[in-house]
């Protein structure tokens, strides 16, 4: 009997042994399966921390229906997680920020499994029936106004827009925009109008609103996205004419992608969003951009800001004094406010028309800034043709220096090459 006991539970053991054994070989074949891909990044140029970056999921031999993935950046014996984000499109991305600066020729090499992501704070939307907010954690970094906003009472309903971003704050908390400033009612925080137009024989003014040429209007969202590397939205605007016959007419339509980068780094003193604005005519007509010093997207900047106590300066090293009409990739906008020095950093892409776009600079008063690129020529736009334009907009409390702006832009317009070696381990 006790023999039998023994047996049994010497079998029972072995049992328990076999499926212990069998789960290790499992988990191991799954560990050793689990690594999709080898990434390397290289730099030909210094590229600053936070910098966005992506790779195309097309070519992994894995589904991503379903699946999520885990990227971790590989450091001497560390393995250091890296938060990601699936942007599904044709072809799915998937998107991160560089942990760290990445110098001229030097790498970074990452491992890419399967596996939950990693958790980060998330940039956020609210919502409500006139504006739509992007936030980084518990903080604004600016809104999108939705619904349409009439002018002060005393001036012309012609005035009532909607299409714009008001405010834009600084990470502090300081607002850096202003709307229907009483010297140019029609100007709204940030936004992106035609000043002269001519379409199907008609000259339009889409912003100078006062004339009662042209406007405008949001038309709806195409989507919002919230996620733990970037979060923004997609917005359908309409550039109408007024003085079609019988009834107004669409001429141009737009579509602004505003997208919001988690940033985390120097001190949480920057915001960085991309501002891409694809524009196509509305009907069989073209429309032509005429020759004018300025329009195209507009920054109006708070009224704490004069002559006196704020600064431009250009990529070419103009400022205020001779940077109206110049050329440059990018123009720095900044001054004092009572939390302190803050400012605008604007970059122009350089597959934008015109680049290095012409810009508007006010060299007295006030403070107004916007790449325009119909400064020196018209600009003609087909039917059935799409024109892009994108920027990069860093929004920083205290001071940025021109060897930093310059970094921004060169991670702007020349991200790191990323190579992916499909290269499951043994």
């Amino acid at each position: 009997m006790k023999f039998y006991l023994m047996n049994r539970r010497i079998t029972y053991v072995l049992i328990v042994l076999i499926f212990i054994v069998h789960g290790l070989l499992s988990s191991s074949t799954t560990l050793f399966a689990a690594r999709i891909a080898k990434i390397t990044l290289k730099a030909e140029e210094h590229i600053r921390e936070n910098t966005p970056v992506f790779i195309s999921l097309d070519s992994l031999p894995v589904s991503i229906k379903g699946c999520s993935f885990r990227l971790v950046k590989i450091a001497g014996s560390q393995r250091i997680p890296v938060p990601t984000q699936i942007e599904m499109g044709n072809p799915a991305e998937l998107w991160w920020l560089l942990p760290e600066s990445l110098h001229a020729g030097e790498k970074q090499v990452y491992e890419l499994t399967p596996g939950k992501p990693v958790d980060a704070p998330s940039v956020q939307i609210r919502t409500d029936e006139k504006t739509l907010e992007i936030h980084q954690t518990t903080r604004k970094v600016l809104s999108y106004y939705h619904g349409l906003l009439a002018p002060p009472p005393e001036k012309s309903q012609l005035y009532t827009r909607s299409g714009f971003i008001h405010p834009i704050w600084s990470p502090k908390g300081i607002v850096l925009t202003r709307i229907h400033p009483g010297d140019h009612i029609h100007h709204l925080g940030f936004w992106n109008p035609w000043t002269k137009a001519k379409f199907e024989g008609r000259k339009v003014d889409f912003w100078n609103l006062g004339e009662g040429q042209g406007t405008v209007r949001f038309a709806k969202f195409i989507s919002t996205t919230t996620g733990p590397v970037f979060g923004g939205f997609e917005a359908l605007q309409q550039h109408i004419d007024l003085t079609a016959p019988g009834d107004e007419k669409v001429a141009l339509n737009e579509v602004w992608e505003v997208r919001v980068y988690a940033q985390g780094n120097r001190k949480n003193g920057y915001w960085m969003w991309d501002f891409t604005t694809t524009q196509t005519c509305a009907t069989e007509s073209p429309i032509t951009i005429l020759k004018y010093h300025y329009g195209g997207f507009g920054f109006r900047a708070t009224a704490d800001w004069n002559d006196k106590n704020s600064h431009y300066l250009t990529s070419e090293g103009k400022t205020r004094a001779d940077g109206n009409g110049t050329r440059a990739r990018w123009c720095n906008v900044f001054g004092k406010t009572k939390e302190g020095p803050a400012g605008i950093l604007f970059l122009s892409h350089p597959n934008n028309h015109e680049h290095p776009e012409p810009m508007r600079i006010w060299p007295q008063g006030d403070v107004y800034f916007g790449f325009c690129p119909v400064v020196y020529g018209d600009w003609e736009m087909l039917p059935h043709e799409t024109y892009v334009r994108r920027y990069r907009v860093i929004v920083y409390d205290g001071t940025i220096s021109a060897d930093e702006a310059e970094l921004f832009w060169q991670s702007f317009a020349n991200p790191p090459k990323i190579k992916v070696t499909v290269q499951p381990l043994q």
